[in-house]
């Protein structure tokens, strides 16, 4: 059972009424889309600091991890109110570089299995892990009285994306490696990391590849389009007010009026490269308003000659991060950040029934 409030706004349909008719013409159309989200749904980020300083803690080397090296940081934020930082991992593989680089903030989950560790060393990535809760807290509350908030306040930011903005500032330190190459960053995350990683990859184009994981509402779910058991938004504004703007609340009961919905916020990825993945069994994140989404951002793909570059996966399961997510975001991140095309497919539909969710298409 679905049920589906209204359609998916044309991503391509200026807010006067005219339409994109080239790519010229999509770059301003993205500028007005990405407008829309951050004054409605997560607020505009902090600004960019002054400087970002790395102070570097414990140099070591791991025997357990085929003798990669390990490197604790300490970022330091300068130029806002007060002083501020956050603490990163960093793990690189034995061998020479420039390295690709996968960026994790889910830190406050606990550490990474040691298998799904192995794995990204092995494929030859840089590994870099930090937690989102030193930006702002988690607490299940909306006072503004602690980390970011007091750094920068007086602004509109909720907490994804005062935690995007702390994946911006792993971007700023990345070229003091000299094994990293910060042309090819991925960035993954899941369930709220997920939201997060999705609107840092939508406002930062240095990211080459976004991956958000069982993401749901505010992030690759959607939410016109409501499936037995997803969160709605009212949900999230019931429960976890402070990670959006205030304006969103303002649409529960009213999502047919939201001027975009998170097929928007995929489209602001393109054409950098972006995959989903997701399981049929988590029905709270919504898999099917999900492919909704990816099926409607595919069109700005399209339109940009870009459509390889968006993909979907899919496993049976419920909601978590494991290895099978990460071996098909690892096997994603190969084929556009390496050059090895993988032998899995990163299109198919779980949900051949399913109506579409809108009707319009890319121009042309």
């Amino acid at each position: 059972m679905h049920t589906l409030i209204d359609p998916l706004p044309d991503l391509f349909a200026f807010s006067d009424g005219t339409r994109v008719q080239s790519p010229d013409d999509w770059w301003r159309r993205r500028e007005e889309l990405g407008e829309l989200v951050l004054s409605i749904e997560y607020g505009h980020l902090p600004p960019s600091p002054a400087a970002v300083v790395p102070e570097l803690l414990h140099p070591t080397t791991s025997a357990r991890l085929n003798n990669a090296r390990r490197f604790g940081y300490r970022l330091h934020i300068e130029g806002g109110e007060r002083p501020f930082w956050f603490t990163v991992d960093v793990l690189a593989p034995a061998g020479e570089g420039p390295l690709p680089v996968v960026v994790n903030g889910d830190g406050c989950w606990g550490p990474l299995r040691e298998g799904i560790v192995l794995d990204v060393l092995e494929r030859g990535y840089v590994l870099v892990t930090f937690n989102r809760t030193e930006i702002v807290p988690d607490a299940y509350r909306s006072e503004r009285d602690a980390g970011l908030y007091l750094v920068y306040p007086g602004l509109d930011f909720g907490a994804i994306a005062a935690w995007a903005w702390g994946y911006h500032r792993v971007l700023d330190f990345l070229p003091t490696l000299d094994f990293a190459d910060p042309q090819r960053v991925a960035i993954t995350g899941h369930s709220r990391g997920g939201k997060t990683v999705l609107l840092a990859g939508a406002t930062d184009e240095r990211i080459a590849l976004t991956a958000p994981n069982n993401s749901g509402s505010g992030g690759a779910g959607c939410y016109r389009w409501h499936a037995e058991g997803c969160e709605k938004l009212e949900d999230g504004i019931r429960m976890v007010p402070y990670w959006y703007a205030e304006r969103l609340a303002g649409f529960v009961g009213r999502e047919g009026e939201l001027p975009f919905d998170q097929h928007a916020l995929k489209a602001l990825v393109a054409p950098r490269c972006l995959l989903s993945t997701e399981a049929l069994g988590d029905l709270w994140a919504n898999p099917s308003g999900t492919y909704q989404t990816y099926d409607a951002a595919r069109e700005v793909y399209r339109f940009l000659g870009a459509e390889e570059r968006i993909g979907i996966w899919f496993r049976e399961g419920d909601h978590e991060h494991g290895p099978a997510d990460w071996a098909a975001f690892l096997d994603f991140a190969d084929w556009h950040l390496q050059g090895g095309k993988p032998a899995r497919r990163f299109d198919e539909n779980p949900f051949p029934e399913m109506p579409r969710a809108f009707s319009w298409s890319a121009p042309g």
